[in-house]
């Protein structure tokens, strides 16, 4: 199709869709009447014909369109003294000027204003009603995180090691701190049934360690929701493995190719396991998670402490692998793995990548330091909770170690 031509239908296209839209806005009981189907196409025309003209007649045509929503606010601010419409006419100007460069970007962005305006009343609802000021708060904290104080972190070690990378360091905190809200969100989405799983599946990705002890605590205190609980403490070694995962991608890309079998299987382990629980869970007559109540996206002082945890054991890994050799790493990861798991496997990662550690070493680092770790889950398990609570948590979390181990096997 011609240019020309392909410019002024798109242009057409999105100054009716957008007007359409406000035109049935104008129709709602004491809105007043602004602008319609005929002036946002008119508009979106006008910005197209001026972008062919030039960019003499594009100034002139924006600084009438500006006076022209400046004049309509005016007239309506004493009974809506919102100005989306307004905006909404120069924005539509802009989508008719780029119709011309980019048709198909014009196209999608006026569906998207289209849908940003129709969804208003769905928008101040979430805001105003579903959205807390603590979730908010926790959303521009992680955006702070992400695009102000990742940028500037140094990406290169500051140690004589070579492990101590502040960038990479931040990117894992800030890795931990989406998934975990990404595990909020889900479980703010799925209701209160679902709840209790929910929680425990995010919560691993900080500690599956602490998540195991405070379910098995909960379902001391909430019998009824026992199941739920343990589908939940179950459900974390999912994420314990994820993680494992996701660290050895970030840190160490190169060793994450051998270590594929342990983590499909051991992955897949944890996850029919986690499964097969949530549906006992979801079956039992009172195994809903009813208390569960709003509160933080995130926490962040948890994950400041596996960081600080991290850093320690990166520096005492190196320390014992510059004495000991590479048996003072498997060492350290096997003590790490107590307190753990993600921190051992980062530490091995790291001294993977700064070349202290061999692949072999690394990989049975890894086993030592999951074996080390479930110890920890299950005698808080039985110490929290009760015998029957931590039998159920020792038949699961042992086939996910012995997966892993079968996995290094085939490796």
């Amino acid at each position: 199709m011609n240019p020309t031509w392909l410019a002024l239908l798109t242009a057409g296209g999105v100054g009716l869709l957008i007007g359409i839209e406000r035109e049935r806005r104008n129709a709602e009981p004491g809105h007043p009447r602004v602008a319609g189907v005929r002036t946002f196409t008119l508009i979106s025309l006008s910005g197209a014909i001026a972008a062919i003209i030039g960019a003499h007649a594009v100034v002139v045509a924006g600084l009438f369109i500006a006076l022209a929503a400046l004049a309509a606010y005016r007239a309506s601010a004493s009974t809506d003294p919102g100005m989306t419409t307004e905006i909404a006419m120069f924005a539509t100007f802009l989508l008719g000027v780029l119709a011309g460069p980019q048709p198909i970007l014009a196209a999608g962005l006026g569906a998207a204003v289209a849908l940003i305006l129709s969804a208003k009343t769905r928008l101040h609802g979430f805001v105003q009603e579903t959205l807390s000021a603590t979730e908010l708060h926790d959303g521009l904290l992680l955006l702070g995180a992400v695009l102000i104080v990742l940028p500037m972190l140094p990406d290169r070690a500051l140690d004589p090691w070579g492990v101590f990378n502040l960038h990479r360091l931040w990117r894992l905190l800030v890795l931990v701190l989406a998934i975990n809200a990404l595990g909020y969100v889900g479980q703010r989405a799925l209701g209160p049934r679902l709840g209790l799983p929910m929680a425990g599946l995010a919560g691993g990705f900080i500690s599956s360690t602490a998540t195991i002890a405070a379910m098995a605590a909960h379902a001391m205190v909430h019998p009824s929701q026992r199941a739920a609980a343990l589908a939940a403490a179950l459900l974390s070694n999912v994420a314990t493995i994820v993680m494992l995962a996701l660290i050895l991608g970030v840190l160490a890309p190169a060793l994450l190719p051998t270590l594929q079998w342990a983590l499909w299987l051991s992955g897949v382990t944890a996850a029919v396991i986690g499964g097969l629980a949530s549906v006992n869970a979801w079956r039992a007559p009172s195994g809903s998670a009813e208390s569960i109540t709003r509160g933080r996206a995130f926490q962040p002082r948890a994950a400041l402490l596996l960081v600080a945890v991290l850093v320690l054991v990166l520096l005492l890994s190196a320390l014992l692998s510059s004495r000991l050799g590479q048996a003072g790493a498997l060492i350290a990861a096997g003590i790490a793995g107590f307190a753990d798991a993600h921190s051992a496997a980062a530490s091995l990662a790291q001294l993977h990548s700064a070349g202290s550690l061999d692949g072999d070493h690394a990989r049975w680092g890894l086993l030592l330091a999951l074996g080390s770790n479930s110890i920890s889950k299950i005698v808080v398990a039985y110490v929290n909770g009760d015998a029957g609570f931590g039998s159920r948590l020792l038949l699961g979390i042992g086939l996910i170690v012995v997966a892993f181990g079968c996995g290094l096997g085939l490796s």
